[in-house]
């Protein structure tokens, strides 16, 4: 038996809709799938411990050969809603920022964002486990993913990086897409992509499988509004620039 395809994926709420048809399919058959977040997944594929990844494009120019293989993506159009900057006070006022230790493509977009955008020069913190409980006075964090969405209700302040990012450049940003370090069969990746669209055009049957405990946003808006899953030509010259500025 040929070794099977070693797959690794964010455990985040914003790649249910991407796994849902994938997991219950034929095709896990030919997969090794492993879930960690998004920081952890990307040093796999650059240690080449899996073979393709959903993971942060920033780590592109790590690895020694990197091949976006899928048409799906986490990426967005507007407000994101998961990749915050929080704070309780006002920008101008912030002096320090938490740098979240699951991301690398979003703090190196805070950098970016804060440098070009906001203008703004602050101390940069990286961050250890347990860091959002000092996101307080004039100490901002940027914090990602799903404990950022359960954030939005704890703070004064929240600028969205990603819609910071389109008022910057007028590009969609993309914060994940599926990327190899090999080349990947052709066959295969139309099977992949295949699974992936089945979450995407049944939402209801995503969310019907999400645990309330773990709803702390509305799900609905968030894959119809926040989250864009197409990596179309507008998010490909977005994703050119961001690598170009890194």
């Amino acid at each position: 038996m040929e070794r099977k395809w070693r797959i690794g994926a964010v455990s985040y709420l914003n790649t249910r809709p991407l796994l849902l048809g994938l997991e219950q399919s034929a095709l896990m058959a030919e997969i090794e799938l492993v879930k960690a977040y998004p920081a952890k997944i990307a040093q796999d594929l650059i240690d080449g411990t899996i073979d393709m990844g959903l993971v942060p494009v920033a780590i592109t120019p790590l690895l020694k050969e990197a091949h976006f293989v899928s048409k799906y993506c986490i990426g967005a159009v507007g407000e994101v809603a998961s990749v915050c900057i929080f704070s309780q006070v006002p920008m101008e006022q912030i002096d320090k920022v938490y740098l979240d230790y699951q991301s690398r493509t979003s703090v190196q977009l805070a950098r970016i964002l804060l440098s070009q955008f906001w203008k703004k020069e602050v101390e940069f913190i990286k961050a250890e486990e347990g860091y959002i409980q000092q996101i307080n006075g004039t100490t901002a964090g940027v914090i990602i993913g799903d404990r950022a969405l359960a954030a939005r209700a704890h703070y004064n302040y929240i600028y969205d990086l990603a819609s910071a990012w389109i008022g910057h450049t007028g590009f969609p940003f993309v914060f994940a897409t599926w990327i190899a370090n090999k080349p990947m069969p052709a066959d295969f990746m139309k099977a992949f992509d295949k699974e992936n669209a089945y979450g995407l055009n049944n939402l209801p049957e995503v969310i019907a499988g999400i645990p309330i405990t773990e709803q702390v946003y509305d799900l609905q808006k968030y894959y119809t509004e926040n989250i864009s899953y197409d990596f179309d030509a507008a998010k490909k010259e977005g994703l050119k620039l961001f690598l170009e500025s890194l």
